[in-house]
């Protein structure tokens, strides 16, 4: 299972970046992908997840507004979008996935998701 994530670096507050996650490795469409992100100050906060079904995300509270989850099936990539950075987005971002449950329920929680990627740092100047 690998799941790699990528498209951060180094912006200024006010700009926009697009992160990737590629997975290989398990079949897609059976679980859910999610973001998450560890900051300078804190351990790890979720962001966002999408189901690989269906078109249904979850947004953490913090993450509702700039931030946008979609994915590309056929490439089996999940991005998210941020919009506005602002210097306290700056962080490691993390991917990671759930196994679907039934009728296709999806965990979004730090201690719920089965794989774990690798990060992609992000760094807002002001």
């Amino acid at each position: 299972v690998q799941l790699q994530a990528s498209g951060g670096g180094l912006v200024q507050a006010g700009g926009s970046l697009r992160l990737s996650c590629a997975a290989s490795g398990f079949t897609f469409e059976d679980y859910a992908i999610g973001w998450f992100r560890r900051g300078p100050d804190y351990e790890a906060e979720g962001v966002a997840c999408i189901s690989n079904q269906t078109d249904h995300t979850h947004y953490y509270r913090s993450a509702r507004g700039r931030f946008t989850i979609s994915r590309d099936s056929a490439d089996k990539k999940v991005y998210l979008r941020i919009d506005n950075l602002k210097p306290e987005d700056t962080a490691l971002y993390l991917c990671a996935a759930s196994k679907l449950g039934r009728n296709g329920a999806f965990n979004c929680h730090i201690n719920g998701m089965d794989y774990w990627g690798t990060g992609t740092q992000v760094t807002v100047s002001s």
